[in-house]
């Protein structure tokens, strides 16, 4: 098994601990040589120049996606000169009417190399194969929807 880890900080800075009355804003680090200043969504009181976790956690789908197909692409011999996406988390209320993030919708846009092209059902069916072997997508219920673009 795989060990993956980061490291999180944070310290108050005001007086005390109150409800609404402070910061969520900290500090995530990974491998020791890249930080990241994080905070709570917008609508929960965070700094919008901050990442969230509601953000991380779509980049992480979105990231483990892109690499899930390019594995996939090679291994076809698909010339994939580029890949680009938009993932956006959706937060709402689960079945058990808990907040939580209920949806996350990708939006992929591959490039191939000049000369080359692809049926979109075979784009689409890889794209979903794509997800299918994400381990970031295994890891989530199933409230991702890949909405697939072309250019």
């Amino acid at each position: 098994m795989s060990e993956l880890s980061i490291e999180l900080s944070w310290r108050r800075s005001e007086t005390e601990l109150r409800p609404g009355k402070y910061s969520n804003a900290h500090t995530v680090r990974y491998n020791d040589t890249y930080e990241m200043q994080v905070d709570a969504a917008p609508d929960w009181g965070g700094d919008a120049s901050n990442t969230n976790p509601e953000q991380a956690l779509g980049a992480a789908l979105s990231s483990c996606h892109m690499m899930t197909f390019l594995a996939l692409a090679a291994k076809a011999g698909w010339p994939v000169a580029g890949f680009k996406d938009r993932a956006v988390a959706y937060l709402g209320k689960n079945p058990k009417g808990q907040m939580s993030v209920v949806k996350i919708d990708l939006h992929p846009v591959v490039a191939f190399d000049a000369g080359f092209t692809v049926a979109a059902e075979e784009l689409d069916k890889m794209q979903h194969r794509a997800h299918r072997y994400c381990f970031i997508a295994n890891t989530l219920a199933d409230n991702v929807e890949i909405n697939i673009c072309t250019i």
